[in-house]
């Protein structure tokens, strides 16, 4: 009689007096994990710990941090595009006076990023 690994399609190796399932672990995605990402891991480690196990023990936990990256980065460059563009920093303001525009662009960065980690890091 097969067991129910054995009728999933799982086999099992023989060790001494033991049988040991043959377990593989799935792919590994390639997109990589950035600052974002690394940010909602310990967010979900530190304050949403069941949805942080949940995703480990199913095999997504990789693939909700990649997507998580990938929404904040966009979301990060298309608002300090915008911000930039309605607050008139231009090339022609960084050109003559960089030190104002480094001062604004870096304002304009931190807010950016408290926006982010509200709408994607801390959702």
């Amino acid at each position: 009689m097969k067991s129910l690994y054995e009728q999933m399609g799982g086999s099992y190796t023989m060790q001494g007096d033991y049988a040991l399932p043959d377990l593989r672990l799935s792919e590994e995605d390639s997109r990589p994990i950035g600052v974002w990402g690394q940010q909602r891991l310990r967010f979900l480690k530190q304050r949403h710990r069941v949805l942080y196990y949940n995703l480990l023990t199913s095999g997504k936990l990789h693939d909700h941090l990649a997507d998580t990256e990938e929404r904040a980065q966009a979301m990060f460059l298309r608002l300090v595009a915008q911000y930039a563009r309605r607050e008139g920093l231009t090339e022609q303001l960084k050109a003559e006076k960089p030190m104002e525009w480094v001062q604004r662009i870096n304002n304009i960065r931190a807010r950016v990023r408290e926006v982010v980690n509200l709408e994607v890091i801390f959702a």
